[in-house]
């Protein structure tokens, strides 16, 4: 056998059995490594992934990752939807485009590829979501007139509602962290802003009157704008200034998010809040600013949404019990 250095190829090992595929998530290769029938089916998957007939799936999985519109995406999402892209491309390569017009039969097809995961239904659902925004591109590019993946339920549900962090929570919390990392926390439950955003929020971006600053889920097109209300106000007047980041670890350097999350989870656990995530300290905050009565446009501004998904912030997060009190205390206000 003739031994060639072949780049990319994904091993998988399953039940003691050894499979070899032209990169994560590709084709499955034929033969053995190092074998005339390996390199082969090596040579025919890259070929067939460089060069696509414009009219497959693979082509139009390709025309997206070249678009603008993927391009835009967040790099961290970017990362996480190319494995996914590969497999789409993998599954419905062959496929013609056309196919996907005839929902009645293709969306058959879409459930059993997502069916792959359905014993982790947050990962189907994943899937799905890459695999609609490819469909909504095609139809953008007037090659489909619709979105089959459209009408497809989600196999994942959670009412985050009531998911939100309560005054004991927080005080169960800093019982077993780390100064630092609760200054995290109050930071999050007073601002709203998104983990990675916190981490590198900069003294820079805090004025005399509000923190403004651009958020990096949206590359930095939107901006988030918290005003200096007085209890954030208390709580950055609190942390010191060891680095240019607000926040640092607590070797006063600034935080490595895979660090953090890490070590968040770890607390989170020893104080026995794990049915809480760090981006539930969202839905405190905003809870906070809808008890103060403040107007969607209002949240969106400070939250870094756009106004539009406030509403759907609203009902994810806002627990029943405080949309309840928010009410009386407008009722009460307009009986006075």
């Amino acid at each position: 056998m003739v031994k060639v250095n072949l780049k990319g190829i994904a091993k998988v090992t399953a039940k003691g059995h050894t499979y070899w595929y032209a990169w994560r998530g590709g084709p499955r290769l034929r033969g053995q490594p190092g074998s005339p029938e390996f390199h082969a089916s090596y040579n025919e998957a890259i070929e067939a992934r460089r060069i696509p007939e414009p009219e497959r799936v693979r082509a139009l999985v390709t025309r997206y990752r070249d678009s603008a519109d993927y391009k835009s995406l967040a790099a961290s999402t970017r990362k996480n939807w190319s494995p996914w892209l590969d497999r789409i491309a993998s599954y419905f390569g062959d496929l013609r485009i056309a196919q996907f017009d005839r929902p009645e039969k293709i969306r058959k097809v879409i459930r059993v590829w997502r069916n792959k995961w359905a014993n982790t239904p947050r990962t189907a659902d994943y899937g799905m979501q890459v695999l609609s925004r490819v469909l909504a591109f095609s139809v953008e590019q007037g090659d489909i007139a619709g979105n089959p993946c459209k009408g497809i339920p989600q196999l994942y549900s959670s009412d985050r509602s009531e998911a939100i962090w309560t005054d004991s929570d927080i005080v169960a919390l800093k019982q077993r962290c780390s100064p630092e990392m609760a200054d995290a926390v109050d930071l999050a439950s007073h601002t709203g802003l998104r983990e990675g955003d916190l981490l590198r929020l900069s003294w820079t971006h805090i004025g005399d009157d509000a923190i403004v600053m651009a958020t990096g889920k949206s590359r930095g097109r939107r901006e988030a704008i918290i005003p200096l209300y007085d209890g954030l106000r208390r709580v950055i007047q609190r942390i010191p200034k060891r680095a240019t980041t607000v926040l640092v670890n607590s070797d006063g350097r600034p935080w490595k998010v895979g660090a953090f999350a890490t070590g968040f989870v770890r607390v989170k656990r020893k104080a026995g809040l794990g049915d809480l995530h760090f981006h539930d300290l969202r839905g405190t905050a905003a809870t906070k600013f809808y008890l103060a009565n403040l107007s969607n446009r209002e949240i969106a501004e400070i939250l870094g949404w756009q106004e539009e998904q406030v509403d759907r912030i609203i009902r994810r997060y806002v627990g029943r019990t405080a949309a309840t009190k928010a009410l009386i205390q407008r009722l009460n206000k307009f009986e006075k």
